[in-house]
């Protein structure tokens, strides 16, 4: 039975056991509706960490406003839509139309004569692909925990209930303040409903800017966004730290023909003469500079790209890139939203199932101990009982602690646990390191091996206690493999 089943079970049972009390029963159905949608993720952090830029990239399109108006301050909701449609939920449960404008090739919502503090939530439907398997929720940027915090992200995340309005979240960081790890506490609580971050991601944001432009600017990011990784994973605050150029990501995913043929113009520069115009934004788009090159286009790339992108666009051109898909695939990489988009898929879209049940659950609990009747405290109990049940979660930690390097074991060894605790993917066949097509007699004796080899090295006298809790992790998995086969040969 999957997470997902064994969720709808328990919201049968829970609607049964609150009939009569008609606020349980709308929260249960809550529950329900909850389970069918996409997985939510929440993008948060401090004020101008780049979520809005960040957002538009994952989607690979323009459609989050990211300049400072009163739309940026407001909780959005992107979801799935066969058309693009902004709506605005008033605090008084008023729900209107927004029209959606562009200034300047800047995209906006119309408030009119509403601020922000008379809405509580915009609902924006997009017709874009990479909002079919997720919900993606953009918060308010936080400051201060104790003055300029949002009420509405903290609403949103951390409620005084315990349910929180999200299944994961990737926090975005330019630092790691006090400000941040207490923020990522207070997720992580609400999140994992006590039992730590079950869905917590790190994005040192604005990676370009660290090291002002360089080239060498992403090496930096990864260097400290390595020193954040090893921080939090001794607080087990989050899985995994990505450092990311949102503005470069972005501009190699909404790539215009007119600025690859202005890269490449820049390109057949003299590097020195391209160096000196580079030395900051303002002195690139100074007409009397670069002369031969429009100004207005070198402008245009400055706003898109920034500093570093142009940068690395051009020497990606000077090295052999000829072609604006090409050059556009290969900044993606460089940029660090190749890996952080295979980081969000293996722990959240293909955990999607896992995250919402144990979301569901939580709310169930939360729900059922408010009902006084005897039926709802055993299904309570029971809910209780399965979410004490957090191997996936377990799953999830250790992957970050191996991304941190962070466990005595050989490379191969390292390199198989990796893959058993869905590091490259949760079905069997990746986490058995074997052929899809691979027969279920065959994974079932891999995993029957894995299963005695782990706990054999687990049981070794020497093994450090880190190592030997990771060997257990990874016998537990390569067990639950084996019981999906046989649950599943005998559902057949």
């Amino acid at each position: 039975m999957t997470g997902v089943d064994q969720a709808a079970e328990f919201i049968s049972a829970a609607r049964a056991a609150v009939t009569g009390d008609a606020a349980a029963t709308a929260a249960v159905d809550r529950c329900a509706q909850r389970l069918s949608e996409p997985v939510r993720i929440a993008l948060a952090g401090s004020l101008k960490a780049g979520k809005s830029t960040l957002l538009n990239a994952l989607v690979g399109q323009d459609i989050a406003p990211t300049d400072a108006t009163e739309c940026t301050r407001v909780v959005t909701w992107y979801r799935r839509g066969q058309v693009a449609s902004v709506s605005a939920r008033a605090v008084d449960g008023r729900s209107m139309s927004i029209p959606v404008t562009r200034t300047a090739g800047r995209l906006g919502f119309d408030f009119g004569t509403l601020t922000a503090d008379d809405v509580d939530h915009l609902d924006v439907e997009w017709p874009s692909r990479a909002l079919h398997t997720r919900t993606i929720v953009d918060t308010p940027g936080t400051a201060s925990l104790s003055t300029e915090l949002s009420a509405s992200t903290l609403s949103l995340l951390t409620p005084d209930d315990g349910q929180s309005g999200v299944d994961a979240v990737v926090y975005l960081m330019r630092s790691l303040s006090a400000t941040d790890t207490d923020m990522l506490r207070r997720i992580a609580a609400s999140i994992g409903g006590g039992s730590g971050p079950l869905g917590v991601i790190g994005v040192v944001s604005r990676a370009d800017e660290l090291g002002a432009g360089r080239m060498d600017a992403m090496i930096s990011a990864e260097q400290i966004a390595g020193r954040f990784a090893t921080e939090l994973s001794r607080t087990g605050l989050c899985q995994a730290v990505v450092p990311v150029a949102g503005l470069v990501a972005l501009g190699a995913r909404t790539m215009r023909e007119a600025e690859f043929r202005t890269l490449m113009e820049l390109a057949a520069v003299a590097p020195a003469d391209l160096e000196s115009a580079l030395l900051s934004v303002d002195r690139f788009q100074r007409p009397d500079l670069l002369p031969h090159i429009d100004a207005a286009s070198r402008r245009a790339l400055a706003e898109r790209f920034g500093v570093f992108g142009i940068r690395l666009g051009v020497t990606l051109i000077r090295f052999g890139v000829t072609t604006s898909t090409q050059l556009a695939s290969e900044m993606i990489t460089r940029s660090g939203l190749a890996e952080l988009s295979d980081v969000i898929d293996i722990q959240f879209g293909q955990r999607a199932d896992q995250l919402k049940a144990h979301s569901v659950l939580v709310a169930l609990d939360h729900v059922l101990s408010h009902n006084g009747s005897p039926a709802a405290t055993d299904v309570r109990a029971s809910v209780r009982q399965a979410l004490a049940d957090v191997h996936g979660f377990r799953e999830l930690r250790l992957l970050n602690t191996i991304r941190a390097g962070g466990l005595p074991l050989t490379e191969d060894q390292t390199d198989e646990l990796s893959h058993l605790i869905g590091g490259h993917g949760v079905d069997p066949a990746s986490r058995l390191r074997l052929h899809p097509d691979a027969s279920p007699p065959e994974v079932r004796a891999a995993a029957v091996d894995a299963a005695q080899s782990w706990r054999n090295l687990g049981r070794h006298p020497l093994l450090p206690a880190e190592a030997s809790a990771a060997c257990a992790t990874a016998t537990r998995s390569a067990e639950g493999v084996v019981a999906q086969l046989d649950a599943y040969a005998d559902h057949r």
